[in-house]
């Protein structure tokens, strides 16, 4: 009897430490989150990368990392619909759908629930801004190629900050509607250009392509990080805590095309874009900077080079996506939540912890 009783209460006392080594994950709420997403990055996108850049990349400041499994509740293969919205809204879905449950009903993204709560929010995007992976943070769409209707959908919230492509989905349009002009209505300084930025306008829709930027090799230049720079400045101006997700969209597509150069200055261009998260983080203090991926591309591997004279050889097993856990990397207070093996709809649990949300019942 009183070895049980002993050993009651050492678990009694194992729980209740636990418990509070949970609690004490995120002393205070974080103000601000910077999430990252590249899509269709896996491991050896990371490797080819560091490879090429002779050993070393800004992701490897991240203080803890973690791997998230990305099948959907329609396939063991997600697209960056599914893969977006479980990171974005905290559920498993249906491939195509973007912000919508299995049912068709709409589920709030982590950006809505920053704007509930009085902060400011933004997305980037290499692609068109209204593709699946920032349609899933704002939008409520069945179906990811409803482009039109995704456009529509920025009108229907507050987001203080949007950059990418996609201006012909809100200006060129089947129902004739000119969407820039409402979003002058609304507030926004509509622009396509970076340089014409004005940090005092209150909105800022800026809409740099006709549909896609261009790749990093056809031209883009540092569009990418420059965004990232720039939407930082912009949401940190507000003083009000912020959200933003700013998605390297092209690494993607170049391992579609079984590209290893385009991979890697995909790759580098997105590395570029976390030093400049990880550099306001550092001297913030109070912002938490999250990378990973929503599937990976290609089956990529590394199958060799070499790091002193950054050459990287690679192979490709598919044309499309495969269901390889992705890494989860962190920076900042409550990177700690973000160690461990979980599955993708968790980041969105993590971040709610992170920002100290209540979701709704």
């Amino acid at each position: 009897m009183k070895k049980f009783a002993i050993l009651i209460m050492l678990s009694i006392l194992f729980f209740t430490c636990k418990k509070v080594a949970e609690e004490k994950q995120v002393e205070k709420p974080v103000e601000n989150i910077i999430l990252l997403i590249g899509d269709g990055m896996g491991i050896p996108h990371i490797s080819a990368g560091m490879t090429a850049q002779h050993g070393k990349l800004s992701l490897e400041r991240c203080t803890n990392v973690g791997l998230q499994k990305t099948y959907s509740l329609s396939s063991y293969i997600t697209d960056s619909g599914a893969g977006a919205t479980a990171l974005a809204c905290g559920i498993k879905t249906l491939n195509g759908a973007v912000g919508m449950n299995m049912r068709g009903l709409p589920v709030k993204s982590i950006l809505e629930y920053a704007e509930e709560h009085g902060l400011s929010t933004g997305l980037v995007s290499t692609s068109a801004i209204t593709h699946a992976t920032p349609a899933s943070f704002i939008a409520h769409e069945t179906d990811r190629d409803e482009y039109e209707n995704i456009a529509g959908d920025f009108l229907k919230t507050e987001i203080d900050i949007f950059i990418g492509g996609g201006k012909d989905h809100f200006s060129k349009r089947e129902d004739k509607l000119n969407l820039l002009d409402s979003l002058e209505r609304k507030g926004y300084q509509v622009i396509g250009s970076m340089k014409d930025i004005n940090y005092e306008n209150e909105k800022i829709a800026c809409l740099t392509a006709d549909i896609h930027n261009p790749s990093i090799l056809n031209g883009r230049g540092n569009m990418f990080p420059d965004a990232v720079s720039a939407a930082i400045r912009f949401l940190s101006s507000k003083q009000k805590g912020f959200f933003l997700m700013a998605e390297g969209s092209q690494i993607d597509w170049e391992a579609h095309d079984k590209n290893t150069d385009g991979v890697v200055a995909e790759m580098l261009d997105f590395d570029r874009a976390i030093r400049i998260a990880f550099d306001f983080a550092e001297k913030d203090g109070n912002t938490l900077v999250i990378i990973t991926g929503d599937h990976e591309t290609g089956g990529m591997a590394v199958t060799g080079g070499s790091i002193s004279e950054g050459k990287v050889t690679a192979a490709f097993v598919t044309e499309d996506h495969t269901a390889e856990m992705i890494p989860v990397f962190a920076f900042g207070p409550g990177a700690e939540l973000f160690s461990g093996i979980y599955e993708n709809r968790d980041i969105f649990q993590k971040m709610m912890k992170a920002y100290d949300f209540l979701p709704d019942k």
